[in-house]
């Protein structure tokens, strides 16, 4: 009886190995475990070993407080979950938990952290206004200028009247 005992559970080792042996693994993620994030994040990558089925996964990202603050457009490519983000509000750490699918296989769950420090506010100084420059009164070769060009004007007017004039007495 012993002996049979012995051979059950043998066998029974026998066939989860192969299970153990193609079980799908995390290759890495975006952003990285218990990685400091100065600028927030758009998405958050997950990359597997096996390839991912399109539905039935879920991967969550809350903030410090345990607020959700990812959008829920969750993406698979291949082997790849990207979930897209929410703008950030609070530093602090951000926990992402997921829970992956592949076929024939069992769900590839778990969660890592990473921390947003969100950079100080460096305050800008408003600018002021500057005084625009006062013209200076001396324009006298501008005045002769233009009064030169109204009676260039002028003349060209009168010439043009005139030889409109011939034009219609020619008639």
């Amino acid at each position: 009886m012993k002996k049979l005992i012995g051979v059950v559970l043998i066998a029974i080792g026998f066939l989860a190995l192969p299970v153990a042996a193609n079980a799908n693994t995390l290759v890495s993620t975006s952003p990285t475990s218990a990685q400091t994030l100065e600028a927030a994040p758009s998405a958050v990558t997950i990359t597997t070993e096996l390839p991912l089925l399109d539905t039935g996964n879920e991967v969550v990202v809350t903030d410090p407080s345990g607020i959700r603050v990812d959008d829920g457009t969750l993406t698979i490519a291949s082997n790849e979950a990207v979930v897209g983000l929410k703008n950030f509000i609070r530093s602090g750490i951000y926990t992402v938990n997921y829970t992956l699918l592949s076929e024939n296989d069992v769900p590839l769950t778990g969660s890592f952290t990473f921390n947003f420090a969100q950079p100080t506010v460096v305050q800008t100084v408003a600018p002021t206004p500057s005084a625009l420059p006062t013209p200076s009164g001396n324009n006298s070769g501008t005045t002769i200028f233009v009064l030169g060009l109204l009676l260039a004007a002028l003349v060209v007017t009168v010439a043009l009247a005139r030889y409109a004039r011939k034009l219609y007495s020619e008639r």
